[in-house]
């Protein structure tokens, strides 16, 4: 490990030790704005070297060498350097934007700035302590999507130059900065996206502004938090990104508007769950030949309520839904449930941006439960990326669209056990149940329904005694203190 990539650990570590002391949101912030001023100066050295004599990087290090309390210091440096607009106050957004910081936390907060001060790769230091400090936030639903995760979304989709991006639910920004970076390698050039985020939590924006900054790139986030279920899209967009909280209860306004158009044929979505509300609304923001890519729990490809199983043959029958994708349990920090990633598409007649075979009605499943790793050095699951390799591949080919290297995708064909392609009339036989494993997984006894639930079941059984076993050696641990 060279001295670069060990400050970046020491980051993370003392990350997570300042999240203790004070709690996950303020030291998210606190060192997202530390990392932020970092940024800067290397981007914009006259700018912020101090040469002024006033605040600076260079002054906040010197700062660490002196007896004096830290916090103050930290606190005058960021309110000086932060972007206008991290709230509707201006100026006063940025004073409060940076938390409170007592003499308690002076030692992490010497330690960290020197170890930022010498971190190479910066951008990705900011997503892996938002990484670290996503389980913490989950709880009040500040979550942030995986890395991944979030790489298979966006390369699912393949936002092109150009092009509309919305989030509707963007919490720390995660996916938008994604889409950045997956249209600058694919074009060498610095993005000409069209980036729109909104959410609910006014600190999680602040976050999300922050991160964008911090990495260059520029979107809107509107000028104060938004509840999206309560309004339509403002506008089309050609891509739709979300990682939308599962199962959420109550949602929206208390009553729902007649005539409002996520809401077609008058089926409106059960008011005590929000899965399928996300899923008009993200399907109504998509321009003719728009596409999205999310998230969902298991729950909404399959439950059996009249009302569930009414939009699902709605979006089959409109020919929305392109894929759904059954995803391994156990790789989201912030929940325990099984989840799916959903693929829609206004479009999937033979056009430049999505392939050369026509797939109208028709639709693809795969079950890619299996498609996960370890974490190293942890008991975390994430995805493995020869999996995340497999799940765009098949998508290509079944698209007849060029991979992501250039080269064209094999013929597509069933896989019994990992993908297949079914009709509408198939579909409408299982009663609208899009759920993967009722057409990609292999004949067994009691049905691919029964064999899911028995996987599931075990996954979670085996989560218990893992987390059984690290409760164990923390409690020996903290006795043996004693």
């Amino acid at each position: 490990m060279d001295a670069a990539d060990g400050a970046a650990l020491r980051v993370r570590q003392l990350t997570q030790s300042l999240a203790d002391r004070l709690n996950a949101q303020d030291a998210c912030r606190t060192v997202i704005g530390l990392i932020y001023l970092r940024n800067r100066a290397w981007d914009q050295p006259t700018d912020i070297w101090g040469r002024g004599g006033g605040p600076s990087w260079p002054w906040l290090v010197a700062q660490t060498t002196r007896s004096q309390p830290l916090g103050p210091r930290v606190q005058e440096c960021l309110t000086a350097w932060l972007p206008a607009g991290l709230g509707p106050d201006g100026a006063d957004a940025r004073r409060d934007f940076i938390p409170s910081l007592p003499a308690t936390v002076d030692g992490h907060l010497r330690e960290m700035i020197n170890a930022i001060d010498h971190v190479d790769r910066v951008g990705d230091l900011l997503e892996q302590c938002l990484e670290d400090l996503s389980d913490a936030q989950a709880k009040g639903g500040h979550y942030f999507t995986p890395r991944d995760i979030a790489r298979l979304l966006v390369e699912a989709v393949d936002p092109h130059d150009g092009q509309r991006v919305l989030d509707p639910v963007c919490g720390s920004a995660g996916l938008l900065v994604e889409a950045g970076r997956h249209v600058r390698e694919r074009t060498g050039l610095r993005p000409n996206l069209e980036l729109t985020g909104r959410d609910l939590h006014a600190g999680t924006l602040r976050i999300a502004q922050l991160n964008l900054a911090a990495q260059g790139i520029e979107a809107d986030l509107g000028a104060s938090p938004v509840d999206s279920l309560a309004w339509p899209a403002e506008s089309e967009y050609d891509i739709v990104l979300a990682n939308p909280p599962f199962n959420m209860a109550p949602w929206g306004p208390r009553t729902l508007r007649s005539g409002d158009p996520r809401w077609p044929g008058q089926v409106q979505p059960p008011r005590d769950n929000a899965n399928f509300a996300w899923i008009l609304h993200f399907a109504q923001a998509l321009a003719p030949q728009g596409r999205a890519a999310f998230l969902m729990a298991d729950g909404a490809a399959t439950g059996a309520r009249p009302a569930e199983q009414r939009i699902r043959a709605q979006l089959v029958r409109d020919d929305l839904v392109e894929s759904v994708v059954a995803l391994p349990p156990g790789i989201f920090p912030h929940t325990r449930n099984s989840a799916c990633l959903w693929l829609l598409n206004r479009d999937k007649s033979p056009h430049r941006g999505w392939g050369s075979e026509d797939r109208r009605g028709q639709f693809l499943f795969i079950d890619a439960r299996r498609a996960k790793e370890l974490v190293p050095d942890t008991r975390q699951w994430r995805l493995a990326p020869d999996g995340v390799r497999r799940i765009l591949d098949t998508l290509a080919a079944w698209r007849g669209s060029v991979l992501g290297g250039g080269e064209r995708p094999h013929s597509y064909e069933d896989e019994p056990g990992w993908c297949g392609s079914r009709s509408t009339e198939e579909i409408a036989k299982q009663e609208y149940d899009l759920l993967p494993l009722t057409y990609a997984s292999e004949p067994e006894n009691g049905g691919p329904a029964g064999q899911y639930l028995v996987e599931a079941l075990r996954e979670a059984l085996y989560d218990k005694f893992s987390r059984a076993h690290v409760l164990e050696r923390e409690l020996r641990r903290i006795l043996d203190e004693l």
